[in-house]
């Protein structure tokens, strides 16, 4: 009774999930007699015979084209590269991989492993050195501290020098370390994780058999097959691995078989692409045969394409060679992307058997990842500046003085020292401070009650919240929780809202008992095509219930514990679905040749499908045609966007007017419209179907569509308008709109379709009342780009809607106009983008405005886009916590960006550039005193401060008074969030700019000069005690400065200014040898002291209040109200 497997049994069905629905055998025509009845039914998506994406449903209208055509296996044999041996790799990547492989051989591909380390223990000190001296400022200090193991060179301690750096170098080692060592640790767990690779099986006639027509199919996978424990780490191409439910895949592999009976089985690719629904995959028909045991018995190989980072392409050939006894017979199946199983994707039910096709850096998920760079915020860089301006500063005094001494002797020592002398202008201090005040950021922001469990993981970067101009945003569980519900049904005279669903599911059940009382009668009286006709309430009501539970591509899925959950590729049509459930129409049953409704009543209603039309972004519409197997009656069933089913439905008052008040709601739309036909028109059908699918080349595509408009897409029944909400997440209306007037300029980034996107952008208030939205999709000239650009360059008020193809052709021909006109644009929209997109956008804004740049996301697709970023923000959320483990800073909500940019970003941004500033002015003041000291004393470069007093004055004298200022903050939250306004002037850089830099840098020529100058000449008669006098000046003045600095009084900021005032005159006590205690105590010390102070400081008190009175900044003018 067996027979040798025929070649083009499966050829094409394992293509789609779709692609063996019941119908009437094609026997009669001998181009496809081998084809399995299942074969004919199937439908194809609608529009032109261009390239579409392959993982959407509509690809079968790409392969079924080749049914039963002579010449695939030359087509497909022709495809492959010659020099490509097998086992072995191309030279172009691409790879011909035997399903007999030897795990002995070694395999010329990349090893399976994961690794996110920076560094390794050889690489660890070069490359952390590297990062920290490659900055100036520390490249500055290290050759200072050097500096003073030159005998020559030395002045006063070694340690003075060299304990600050090593300080810093310590804890930034520290924290590298650490942070590395958790990589390290999630590598090891995520390459340990075992799996079931299968053995090479012995072959078995059972496998190669093939049942002839009429007999029941053999199932062949009830014994489990040979198995050995293997990490992910040591999986290598062409291993065949055995999945189990909820296991992550480890590796792109090939679906050779599943444990579903129809060789399907569902993913969840939310870590790939960042959508929640699960994703429909389909084993290769011989395969899925052979079963779990026996496919480790097959032989052949498989050719695929060289890797790319194009997560919706795959094109590869499976060759199959008969065992049976006789001539040996190949079968050449050709691969889609829907036989593939990306890696870092999860088995949602069931298991699978795959063959390893890409592993390591070669898969899907890593090309998609780029490499995380050492993020260097914008107010170091802008410290950094100065620092090299102070130096230069530093080395033009030294060589003055040293000139005004006329070069004389050993001069270039003398510089040298001078340098070493005045090496407190670049205070290494700082990098202490701002390192230590980010810590302190961090700890407010981590414990703020507003914004729970918000993880600050790059404590680098917290000022750049404060700095940010442009927002990108995923969409998908970053502004919606990707949960949809119906809110609206609409049917022209009667109209359902959310309040009234109730009304609806007691019509319904009244039609569907009145129907089931008086089916003969109903038979005998639709068998005719009905006119438009009257009909009551309740029957309409029903019809659209009945249509809507049978238009769509959902499948029930039985969990484990008993519950059902409904999965489909669009959440749109599984809200569809569970809203039908709601009203009494619940879908209990799905395969790719039926479904079944079950209605309160208990009664059942089983529905045959003959075809499936799948939705595409071109056609934009989805049809279905079924025979009710009780009656009979066969429909045409079809929903799609109102801008295509208007011209496809009769004649209407009341269709365009609704579908714009649904988008105003922010609901996606969806118009419903059915067709009867009798059994003659779907003959007609038929016939004319199967001929245009026996068309070759692009012809072919034409012509499918042709018949379906013809015969079945005209003068549709309008049953009704569904209008669908995409929950927010939120308070997201009121945070966008906050950050807009805080002066954001917001792009959403999102791989969903643009009608899609467009529907959340008006709901999310993304886009404001009555602003325009110019839709950009499909643009394929030159002349189309530049005439969208000159559109928009005449409304720059506008939001751009754009989607992934037309964004790339932008960026590739017209990359500097298009760049310069978006980043003008308050909104922009991009649709249908890949990871590595949204990650090149940010790139690109960063490099073409040089503004800050602040992405956001909550998916595995996100991250790239994150990484890219000037600040990454993660949310964690329903698809998983890979984002936010990527991010600089990780939140549980998009409403929670408010408060982080608004007040933390704020007042860490501010008090940043308050402090750096001023521990800036801190070393300059005591190198102008040294400067004026050295000039008066015949240049001589000798430290008027040495020893603990040079240690004191920037640790125990004035570090906790300035320190404190990183508790200030110059308006309250209220007001901060209030006036979003206020955070206009922060994106400006005002805070800490060249302007601020070289005022301070006079204010502390002024004091320094007057504190030196003053002390010789009030206390000529004493200049023994010179060193007591204007030291004590000097911190009595900076207690001073700060003091002034201050906005907002902190019990700290007190307590620092008076213990530090304490602990100064407590320490003469224990130093006589720099201060004189009958001297300091005597009255003439107190008040020449104080006659200086008032000198350097009182002016500058002056000048602020002054100028706080006659041109306040915007705080304080808000602050005044």
């Amino acid at each position: 009774m067996s027979r040798p497997l025929n070649s083009s049994s499966y050829p094409l069905q394992s293509i789609s999930q779709r692609s063996s629905i019941s119908g009437p055998s094609m026997s009669s025509q001998p181009n496809i007699a081998d084809d399995p009845p299942n074969r004919s039914r199937l439908g194809v998506g609608h529009g032109k015979g261009k390239k579409k994406r392959v993982s959407d449903a509509d690809e079968e209208e790409a392969l079924l084209g080749y049914s039963g055509m002579d010449g695939i296996d030359e087509r497909n044999e022709n495809k492959r590269p010659e020099n490509v041996n097998i086992g072995g790799k191309g030279k172009n990547g691409s790879r011909t991989i035997p399903l007999q492989s030897s795990s002995s051989n070694k395999s010329p591909f990349p090893p399976n492993i994961v690794r996110n380390q920076k560094y390794s223990v050889v690489t660890f000190l070069p490359l952390v050195f590297y990062e920290q001296f490659k900055f100036f400022f520390n490249f500055y200090f290290l050759v200072v501290a050097l500096s003073q193991f030159v005998p020559a060179l030395k002045i006063g301690y070694i340690v003075t020098y060299v304990a600050p750096l090593a300080f810093v170098l310590a804890v930034t080692m520290g924290k590298e370390a650490y942070d590395d060592y958790q990589r390290y640790i999630r590598d090891r767990e995520a390459n340990s994780t075992r799996y079931l690779v299968l053995l090479p099986q012995p072959p078995s006639p059972l496998h190669h058999y093939s049942p002839l027509p009429g007999e029941p199919p053999i199932s062949p996978s009830l014994p489990r097959p040979q198995t050995r424990s293997t990490p992910a780490s040591s999986i290598k191409v062409g291993d065949m691995v055995l999945l189990e439910k909820n296991q992550r895949i480890p590796a792109d592999m090939v679906l050779l078989t599943t444990s579903e009976e129809e060789g399907t089985c569902f993913i969840r690719t939310d870590q790939l692409d960042g959508e929640t629904d699960w994703k429909l995959r389909v084993a290769i028909g011989e395969t899925q045969q052979l079963g779990e045991k026996g496919v480790g018995s097959a032989e052949g190989s498989l050719y695929a394409d060289p890797p790319i980072k194009d997560i919706h392409t795959f094109y590869g050939i499976l060759t199959l060679r008969s065992l049976t006894p006789g001539p040996q017979e190949v079968t050449t199946i050709p691969l889609s992307v829907e036989n593939v199983l990306w890696a870092n994707t999860v088995l949602a039910a069931g298991s699978a058997v795959g063959l390893v096709t890409y592993t390591g850096k070669e898969t899907r998920a890593v090309l998609n990842t780029s490499e995380p760079e050492t993020k260097m915020g914008t107010l170091e860089k802008e410290v950094n500046k100065m620092a090299k301006i102070l130096c230069t500063v530093t080395f033009a005094l030294s060589v003055f003085l040293v000139a005004l001494n006329g070069f004389r002797g050993q001069w270039y020592i003398y510089v040298f020292r001078f340098l070493i002398l005045f090496s407190s202008i670049i205070p290494i201090s700082l990098r202490v401070n701002l390192d230590m005040g980010k810590t302190v950021y961090a700890h407010q922001i981590h414990n703020d009650p507003e914004i729970p469990e918000t993880i600050v993981r790059t404590s680098t970067l917290p000022e750049e919240l404060g700095r940010v101009e442009y927002l990108l945003s995923d969409k998908t569980g970053t502004l919606t929780r990707n949960e949809m519900e119906l809110k609206k049904l609409h049917m022209g005279t009667l109209v359902f809202g959310w309040d009234s669903m109730d009304e609806v599911a007691h019509l319904t059940s009244q039609a569907l008992n009145e129907q089931d009382g008086t089916m003969e009668r109903r038979k005998s009286s639709m068998s005719a095509i009905p006119g438009r006709g009257r009909r009551d309430m309740s029957s309409r009501v029903r019809d659209a219930v009945m249509a809507l539970a049978t238009c769509h591509n959902v499948t029930p899925v039985t969990n484990d514990d008993g519950s059902v959950t409904y999965q489909a590729s669009s959440p749109d049509e599984v809200a569809i679905v569970e809203w039908v459930e709601s009203v009494g129409v619940r879908l209990i049953h799905r395969d790719r040749t039926s479904m079944t409704v079950l209605s309160t009543a208990g009664t059942e209603y089983i529905h045959d499908v003959l075809y499936i039309f799948p939705f595409t972004s071109e056609s934009k519409r989805m049809g279905i045609i079924v025979r009710e197997r009780s009656s009979g009656i066969i429909t045409f069933i079809q929903k799609g966007a109102d801008t295509i089913m208007a011209k496809l439905v009769q004649k209407n008052d009341w269709l365009e007017e609704e579908c714009g008040n649904m988008a105003r709601e922010g609901l996606r739309t969806l118009v419903l419209g059915r067709k009867k036909l009798t059994d003659s028109s779907f003959n007609e059908f038929d016939r004319r179907y199967k001929k245009a699918q026996l068309v070759s080349g692009e012809e072919r595509s034409i012509e499918l569509a042709k018949v379906v408009t013809e015969c079945l897409e005209n003068e549709l029944e309008l049953l009704a308008l569904t209008g669908v909400e995409d929950k927010l997440q939120e308070d997201v209306k009121s945070t966008l709109e906050l950050l807009r007037n805080a002066g954001l300029k917001i792009w959403m980034l999102t791989g969903d379709k643009i009608e899609t996107a467009t529907n959340i952008a008006i709901s999310s208030k993304l886009v404001g009342r009555g602003q325009y939205i110019h839709q950009a999709a499909k643009l394929t000239s030159s002349d189309q780009v530049r005439d969208m650009l000159d559109f928009l360059s005449a409304k720059l008020d506008a939001c751009l809607v754009i989607d992934g193809e037309s964004l790339q052709l932008c960026l590739d021909r017209f990359r500097p106009e298009f760049v310069h006109l978006a980043t003008q644009l308050p909104t922009v929209v991009a649709c249908r983008c890949s990871p590595t997109q949204k990650a090149d956008v940010a790139r690109l804004i960063r490099e073409y405005t040089k503004k800050t740049v602040c992405c956001i996301g909550d998916g595995g697709n996100d991250v790239s886009m994150i990484q890219a970023a000037d600040v990454g923000v993660g949310i964690v959320g329903k698809e998983g916590k890979q984002a936010s483990l990527s991010a600089d800073f990780s939140i549980n909500q998009f409403s929670y960006l408010t408060k982080l940019l608004l007040w933390h970003g704020r007042n860490s941004y501010k008090r940043s550039a308050k402090l750096s500033q001023f521990v800036i002015h801190r070393g300059l003041i005591i190198a102008v005193i040294q400067a004026v000291f050295s000039s008066i004393f015949f240049f001589a470069p000798i430290a008027l401060y040495q020893g603990w007093l040079q240690v004191g004055y920037a640790t125990l004298y004035t570090m906790a008074p300035v320190f404190s200022l990183v508790l200030d903050k110059d308006v309250n939250e209220d007001l901060a969030l209030l006036y979003p306004e206020l955070y206009k002037d922060l994106t400006k850089g005002r805070s800490l700019s060249y302007k601020t830099f070289f005022t301070w840098l006079l204010i502390s020529v002024y004091q320094g000069g007057i504190i030196m100058l003053l002390s010789l000449l009030l206390f000529e008669s004493e200049f023994l005690h010179i060193v007591a006098i204007s030291f004590s000046a000097l911190v009595i003045n900076e207690l001073i400065m700060v003091a002034l600095e201050v906005t907002t009084w902190h019990t700290y900021m007190i307590l620092s200014e008076l213990g530090t005032a304490v602990l100064y005159f407590g320490s003469m006590a224990v130093l006589p040898a720099y201060f004189d205690l009958s001297f300091v105590l005597s009255k003439q010390f107190a008040y020449k002291v104080a006659i200086i102070v008032a000198f350097s400081s009182f002016p500058l008190y002056v000048i602020k209040a002054v100028h706080r009175r006659f041109n306040p900044a915007d705080y304080a003018k808000v602050s005044g109200i």
